[in-house]
């Protein structure tokens, strides 16, 4: 562990205020170590957190938490914020089951103003809550704090047309791809010292008041005031869209100067209109490999720190992700009109090898999810056949873009949607439990292997011999194949017997990675001599022809997903297991409409009861309440 002397010291915010200023540098470091050494041992968000440890401090330094409140945009940068917000502890079980989580939760400290996992959501959210504080008549400022990532997607301009005249909210936009050039960064300082002085905001309210108090042409001298000082701003560092939208724009400053950062940050209780601070950063600040390399540090697992320094091209482990993305090359090769669109997750989907090989085809939107569905109905409009690598979580935030723009015309997209089902660590905002059910209401092809072999060959089916069906999607989950599923193989078949036993009457049905654990849990019944085979789906919806006829012999059908009840396939499958007539005990293992905990899959798993052991049960108390119904019956037949 490193040695963090001031960072033992800090328990609180107050803590933190109660340290000298000239020891903000070497607190900053000791963070920044603490911080290389803490994900290294557990995984989580690393390059994000490196390059807002000077923000961070300097903000709790200059505000009032929770009196201020901070609104973090993603949310995977508040490392430092837990840190400072006596949460220090829980980064040994950090996103594992009953430990920190990744992202903000206001259930977890007082000091975290909302759950945050998506992008572009903090302006709109900081202004909710800065005009509730208005509306109460309650102190305190709050500040969005926003990646410039976040400005490729369109709810930061709806949110910014709307901030109207709240003098109690500020922007900071954490801006780590822009750099000061030497010549204009001085004058940007000079200036940025002379606007953000306490003396500034309150000479500039002064005279707008005298000035628009003068009869006739007063508003009209403000007015023009105002345009000299847009067009000065524009010539030098092309600011005046912020101000166009109603903010005072300061900055650029630079973002890793903790001593001016609290400076600035404690001037600004003189503001007299919504501010938009713009801050320029490094991502991975402090840590050589996170620097060269921001994308891969962006998200990681445990790993060695040494070995990075040394090796920051750390190779990808092998996993669906790339899989998917080696076998989109190849298909590419065969199908000039075959394009990839991400939407920022070029590395988390892995459509860089395709990048790398079809850079003209190859289309990153930014953080933009519902730009990038109706971008890809466009192309395929136009005779292209877009892919769209898209995790499932953030899927969700293009349905509308999916029905109206894709499904209404029946275009040829394909939708790849990595991390369904469960994922590890990041709880309840980035899980992929929902896809299953609003893909099927929507009326989209769906598969979901279990396997390599299986997404290789649905893959180059829904590329190669789906053309005109419209919309489809394969889906599958964080991470490489399990070695139990890897061994089933690919049958081409839309559902198969994945292990069948002699006289069985109970069925397990699944599909995806949970098809292990009804492997497993057959073999957990088997050993307490109730026989029961295990059937897999790779084709989720439609549900394949011929399965409910395939299931009427069952007496109990179990069907574990992934997913949510409502609408999930497990119910689909009831209904029509009911409209063919069969009568048997039906049981769903799904995942309850509640918020899933961060924890890593096996331990949501066994949550759930979507593991052997709690799939086992199920069916031994259905089997259970079974019996004692027939003895009950047989009882009272004897009575009467």
């Amino acid at each position: 562990m490193p040695h963090t002397p001031l960072l033992d010291l800090i328990h609180s915010p107050a803590d933190l205020k109660a340290l000298p200023a000239d020891q903000m540098p070497a607190l900053c470091a000791e963070i920044r170590e603490f911080l290389i050494d803490s994900v290294s041992r557990t995984g989580g968000h690393l390059s994000s957190n490196l390059g807002t440890i000077e923000l961070t401090v300097a903000l709790h330094r200059a505000l009032n938490s929770p009196t201020d409140q901070l609104v973090f945009d993603v949310g995977h940068q508040c490392y430092t914020h837990k840190l400072l917000t006596g949460r220090r502890e829980g980064f040994a079980k950090l996103r594992q089951l009953d430990g920190l989580s990744g992202f903000p939760n206001p259930s977890e400290s007082e000091h975290d103003a909302f759950v945050a996992g998506h992008g572009n959501t903090s302006l709109s959210v900081a202004i909710g809550i800065a005009q509730a504080k208005k509306l109460r008549g309650e102190p305190g400022k709050v500040v969005a704090i926003v990646g410039d990532g976040a400005f490729t997607g369109g709810m930061v301009y709806e949110g910014m047309n709307n901030i109207g005249v709240l003098n109690n909210l500020i922007v900071l936009l954490n801006d780590n791809k822009m750099s000061i050039s030497k010549n204009v960064g001085s004058v940007a300082r000079y200036l940025t010292v002379l606007r953000t002085s306490p003396q500034y905001f309150r000479a500039k309210a002064s005279l707008e008041s005298v000035l628009g108090a003068i009869p006739l042409v007063g508003q009209g001298i403000v007015r023009l005031l105002q345009s000299i000082k847009q067009a000065l701003r524009r010539q030098i560092y092309h600011s005046t869209m912020f101000e166009e939208m109603g903010f005072q724009y300061v900055g650029p400053v630079d973002g890793h100067d903790v001593r001016a950062l609290e400076e600035l940050f404690t001037n600004l209780s003189h503001q007299t209109a919504p501010l938009f601070i713009h801050a320029v950063t490094v991502k991975g600040k402090g840590f050589t490999p996170a620097e060269k390399n921001p994308g891969e540090f962006h998200g990681v697992s445990a790993f060695d720190v040494e070995q990075a320094k040394t090796d920051p091209d750390l190779a990808p482990p092998a996993s669906f992700s790339t899989e998917f993305g080696s076998c989109l090359v190849e298909l590419a090769d065969r199908h000039p009109e075959l394009c990839a669109i991400t939407a920022a997750m070029k590395y988390g989907t892995g459509l860089q090898f395709f990048y790398r090989k079809y850079p003209k085809r190859f289309f990153d939107v930014g953080m933009a999810e519902q730009h990038a569905v109706t971008f890809a109905a466009g192309l395929a409009s136009a005779g292209m056949l877009p892919v769209v690598g898209i995790y499932s979580t953030f899927l969700q935030r293009a349905y509308d873009q999916l029905l109206h723009d894709v499904k209404l015309m029946q275009l040829n997209v394909i939708l790849a949607v990595d991390r369904a089902g469960l994922v590890p660590g990041d709880g309840e905002t980035h899980q992929g439990i929902y896809d299953p059910a609003f893909l099927s209401q929507a009326g989209v092809y769906l598969v979901s292997p279990c396997n390599y072999a299986e997404l290789r060959y649905w893959l180059e089916q829904l590329v190669c011999s789906f053309a005109g069906r419209g919309p489809r999607a394969i889906r599958y989950p964080r991470g490489g194949e399990r070695p139990a599923l890897a061994a089933l193989g690919c049958s081409r078949q839309p559902y198969t017997w994945a292990a069948r036993q002699p006289g069985a009457k109970t069925a397990l049905v699944s599909y995806g990675s949970e098809t292990e654990d009804a492997l497993d849990a057959a073999a957990l019944l088997a050993a307490r001599g109730t026989p029961a085979d295990v059937c897999r789906l790779v084709q989720i919806h439609p549900l394949p022809e011929g399965l409910c006829e395939a299931l009427q012999r069952y007496d109990t059908i179990l069907f574990a997903e992934e997913c949510i009840r409502c609408g999930g396939i497990g119910e689909q499958l009831a209904d029509a297991l009911l409209a063919a007539g069969w009568q048997g005990r039906y049981l769903h293992a799904c995942v309850p409409d509640t918020p899933l905990p961060h924890a890593d899959v096996a331990s949501m798993k066994r949550v759930l009861g979507l593991n052997a052991e709690g799939l086992a049960a199920r069916l031994g108390e259905a089997g259970q309440t079974a019996a004692e119904s027939a003895a009950a019956a047989a009882t009272a037949s004897n009575v009467g």
